[in-house]
């Protein structure tokens, strides 16, 4: 257990391994306190594992591994859920009953037992158990076509959207709401966190606006997507770029003024005229085409403009304001993010490093109580401790 470090402090977590959401959905957990057991299989599939040091996804987690496809490395899974309070899991839907260690096979043991069930179609449906990844959940939920240009392909959101977003932090929420009720009624339940599911759910707002008919159903005509000169992002003089989001008057007003352009180009009670974006956008585009990056990054600094610029991944550590709240961190030499949200009552951690695999078997199963069990449970934690 670990009763200290985080609002989740006591609770334990299990992991049944796998790649991209539940593991993310597994590292949330553990970076709000929970003990975080994550099951791994014998021989790794999917090629060689990230070093620990950039494992970030697995940070803090303890490794057991077990063979699931034999009767030992089962029961051994059955015995660590006993004292758990979550389970998660990313299999096809299925698979986890065929491995025996599906709801009803851990619930019987533990029926306060959370059991996270983490899908790109859900548990049911007529693609449930089609393959897919983050960009086939996110086209069909209508959110990929909404981004991009007019006249353009859309534009592939990284896998943030879908796995992460939809998928993940989603999953998160179910199971933290399934937690407080356990501890009310005594009797967990399953939680479906699919991913378009998820994404449909982020998209909420997009269908307000679409149901009142402030948006259209096209990519690049609407507030929000860069269609707006005063929501978009130009190119500077050095070839970087930067952001503007000076959506209401008052900031589209200071915007103008801090770029010098004269009123008689661009004046602030245009901002809402769809008929003058194009000309706004090309008057805004060549005032940014004027300085570098950096150089409008510091002409815009404190001022209520919207103004920010674009960097890379390498190069947002470095800003004073992330800097400052430690949202990306530098640990055993990677960067990194760091724990959010922030809890007043609970000090921030430093990211702790990911676990060499099995490296945790023998300890986990003698807390479960099966060192007593016998040379099968003990030739499980060898291999393990060799492998």
């Amino acid at each position: 257990m670990n009763p200290a470090g985080g609002p989740l402090g006591g609770r334990t977590v299990v992991e049944l391994a796998g790649i991209g959401p539940a593991p993310f959905a597994g590292m949330m957990l553990g970076d709000l306190g929970a003990e975080v057991i994550r099951i791994e299989r014998p021989t790794a599939s999917g090629g060689a594992p990230p070093p620990r040091a950039a494992d970030i996804l697995n940070r803090g987690k303890k490794s057991v591994v077990l063979d699931l496809k034999k009767p030992a490395g089962v029961d051994a899974v059955h015995a660590i859920v006993e004292r758990a309070d979550v389970l998660i899991e990313g299999f096809r839907p299925g698979v986890a009953e065929r491995l025996g260690v599906g709801p009803g096979d851990v619930r019987s043991r533990n029926p306060q037992l959370v059991y996270g069930r983490m899908t790109g179609w859900g548990q049911d449906g007529p693609l449930a158990h089609t393959a897919g990844h983050d960009i086939g959940y996110i086209a069909l939920t209508g959110a990929l076509g909404a981004i991009g240009a007019a006249g353009g392909p859309p534009q592939v959101p990284l896998n943030l959207l879908g796995d992460f977003g939809g998928g993940a932090t989603y999953l998160v929420i179910g199971v933290l709401a399934a937690l407080l009720e356990a501890d009310t009624t005594g009797r967990g339940q399953v939680v479906d966190a699919a991913i378009v599911d998820g994404v449909s759910h982020l998209l909420a707002a997009i269908h307000s606006m679409l149901g009142s008919g402030r948006w259209a159903d096209q990519r690049g005509a609407n507030l929000l997507d860069g269609a707006a000169p005063f929501y978009t992002v130009y190119e500077t003089a050095d070839g970087g770029h930067v952001a503007v989001g000076a959506i209401e008057p008052k900031f589209y007003a200071e915007l103008l003024r801090l770029l010098d352009i004269d009123r008689a180009e661009a004046a602030p009670g245009d901002q809402y005229d769809r008929d003058r974006w194009p000309d706004l956008r090309s008057v805004l585009a060549r005032a940014f085409s004027l300085r570098t990056r950096d150089a409008w990054a510091e002409h815009f600094a404190g001022t209520d403009a919207c103004v920010t610029p674009v960097l890379s991944l390498k190069e947002a550590i470095e800003h004073p304001h992330l800097a400052h709240r430690r949202s990306l961190v530098e640990s055993h030499g990677v960067l990194q993010p760091g724990t959010a949200p922030r809890l007043d009552g609970h000090a921030t951690r430093a990211p702790r490093q990911a676990p060499r695999p099995g490296q945790d078997t023998e300890n986990v199963l003698r807390d479960s109580g099966l060192d007593a069990r016998g040379l099968i449970e003990k030739r499980i934690a060898m291999r393990a401790n060799t492998g």
